[in-house]
């Protein structure tokens, strides 16, 4: 087994305290995803797993057995950082063989592991290249396969992707969902990039400030968002974010009002007093131009991003800009007036705190800390 559990970590430079008690459970054979902004602790987390740096407080356990303070090699963890790492005067084989020599591994073992390995990358025909030969995506799969060969029982991803043009990591990413299929292995990826967190996760840790904001599947995230900042980071473009107030309660649902005089129905999970400022939260692909039927958003046009299957409008409403994701045939320009339905079935709803406290396709969902 080699499911891993951090209980109460917390991690201290000084007085200064960079990770607040993270306990989380990740079962055998998922790929879980730390993702948030630079400075949120996710790297530094990843390092205490690998034993690169010191607990301050709490436990790490892999496979149901304390390593916090067990040295990096005892841990049966291998990483892959975002430098390849990868030693110049070796050829790929060498690189991936190196360790398993240094360990002292009989060589026809050595043999075996590196040619499984080198199939399930799809390297075969680089064994025999120096590293300074490959493009920069196969330095990294000659990375990924010197992980693979230890056989560990956790892998650990440092943003791997950071140093590859836009296009080679889109086909990076294709690489590593197969790898994931393949490997059944259980992977920690850290990542900034929220598009490879909702690509690759079986589950996804966001983090902010030393802290686990949501910990959820990508889909679940993505609908049903704790709070502010998790709707804000999940999604591309991001969720927009419009002031509102609340007006008058129905039942179980609150009407909401919006940019002046628009109104819209929402179900809430606590009572909201009237009066009470809130912030309603709609995804730019929800937005509906050029129909009717339900809210309406109005607004002024003032970028339109017109990319031929799809077009991003940039729309001042009041003194907001939000931004709407449409079909590539609506193509407004700068300055044009145009009218936005914004469907209840799709929007969120935010109390001052940042907590979500209402919406219709996703409950308010406790946050996870």
């Amino acid at each position: 087994m080699a499911e891993l559990d951090l209980a109460a970590v917390r991690k201290r430079y000084g007085d200064a305290e960079i990770l607040h008690g993270i306990d989380l459970h990740v079962p055998d054979g998922e790929f879980c995803v730390f993702v948030g902004p630079s400075g949120c602790g996710k790297s530094t987390l990843l390092r205490l797993i690998a034993g690169l740096e010191e607990t301050s407080d709490g436990t790490i356990s892999i496979g149901g057995d304390d390593v916090t303070d067990l040295e990096p090699a005892k841990r049966r963890i291998a990483m892959v950082f975002q430098s390849y790492a990868l030693y110049p005067h070796m050829n790929v084989y060498e690189n991936m063989a190196f360790g398993l020599k240094r360990a002292r591994y009989p060589k026809a073992e050595i043999d075996s592991r590196v040619r499984i390995a080198a199939k399930t990358l799809q390297i075969e025909a680089l064994l025999a290249r120096r590293p300074r030969d490959l493009s920069g995506g196969q330095r990294q799969r000659v990375a990924i396969g010197r992980a693979i060969v230890r056989e560990p029982k956790l892998f650990l991803f440092d943003e791997p992707l950071s140093n590859l043009d836009a296009a080679l990591r889109v086909e990076m990413r294709v690489e590593l969902a197969k790898l994931k299929a393949a490997l059944g292995a259980t992977i920690i990826y850290v990542t900034h990039d929220q598009v490879e967190a909702m690509t690759l996760a079986d589950r996804i840790v966001v983090m902010r400030d030393g802290r686990i904001e949501q910990a959820g599947a990508p889909l679940a995230l993505y609908r049903q968002p704790a709070n502010l900042f998790v709707a804000g980071f999940i999604g591309s473009p991001k969720m927009n974010f419009l002031p509102a107030r609340a007006v008058r309660t129905q039942g179980t649902e609150l009407v909401v009002a919006f940019a002046g005089n628009a109104e819209i129905v929402l179900p809430v999970a606590m009572p909201v007093a009237p009066g009470t400022p809130l912030t309603l939260g709609l995804r730019p692909e929800h937005f509906r131009v050029g129909v009717s039927g339900g809210p309406v958003l109005r607004g002024e046009v003032v970028v339109a991003e017109l990319l031929g299957g799809e077009s991003y409008l940039h729309v001042r409403a009041g003194d907001t800009t939000i931004v709407i994701k449409t079909d590539g045939n609506i193509a407004p320009q700068r300055g044009d007036i145009i009218e936005a339905v914004m469907p209840a079935a799709f929007a969120h709803l935010f109390d001052a705190d940042g907590r979500r406290v209402g919406g219709v396709a996703a409950p308010a969902v406790a946050a996870l800390h």
